[in-house]
Parts: C-alpha cells; structure tokens; sequence
C-alpha cells in the first residue's frame, strides 16, 4: 500500500468544514518550521553577526588566534589582512577571515 492510500483514506475530524481540515493538516508542518527556525537558523545568524563583529573590532595589539593555530599580535590592520608577528622579528600577512578567535590585550 502507497502513501497516497493512506491520504486518499483519511477522512477530516467529524464537524470539520474543508477549509478547517487542511489548515489542520499543515499545522504540523508549521510547528517543523518553527522548530527549525529556533534550533538552527537563529542562533547561526547570531554567531555569523557575532564574527562580524569580532572582525571588525581588531585593533593594533590585540592577540589573536588563527584557524590553523598561530598565536599572534596584531600591528597593522588593513581592509580585508592584518599585519601581525608571531616571533620576534617575524611578520606575517594574515587574511581577517582565518582569524579564529581574539584572545585579549598584549
């Protein structure tokens, strides 16, 4: 037996008009979307808002760590690099994007 069987033979509740039936049988899509929206989609727009933020608040002398694990300390920022030592006497260009966290003041 196929699904549509099954919805062929599903009658609507007794004293339920057409209109009031298929309302009713959307609202547990409905509630799957809301779900959605709260678990998934909400707190990832916050992180990616959070990043952005985090980006853009670099200043000479913060301490940073990259995605792939260099501690540094930043001297220059520039529009989409920064400009940072990871040793004495050592410089490096890092792209805003591959910095993983901020970790305070030198």
């Amino acid at each position: 037996m196929t699904s549509t069987w099954f919805l062929a033979m599903a009658q609507a509740p007794e004293g339920a008009s057409g209109s009031s039936a298929a309302l009713v049988s959307f609202l547990p899509l409905v509630l799957i979307m809301l779900v959605f929206w709260f678990l998934i989609i909400r707190p990832q727009k916050k992180q990616q808002q959070r990043r952005k933020a985090m980006l853009q608040e670099l200043k000479k002398g913060d301490r940073i760590v990259t995605n792939g694990g260099l501690f540094a300390t930043i001297l220059n920022v520039k529009e989409d690099r920064l400009v940072a030592t990871i040793a004495d006497g050592v410089k490096v260009e890092i792209a805003k994007h591959a910095v993983g966290s901020v970790i305070g003041k030198e």
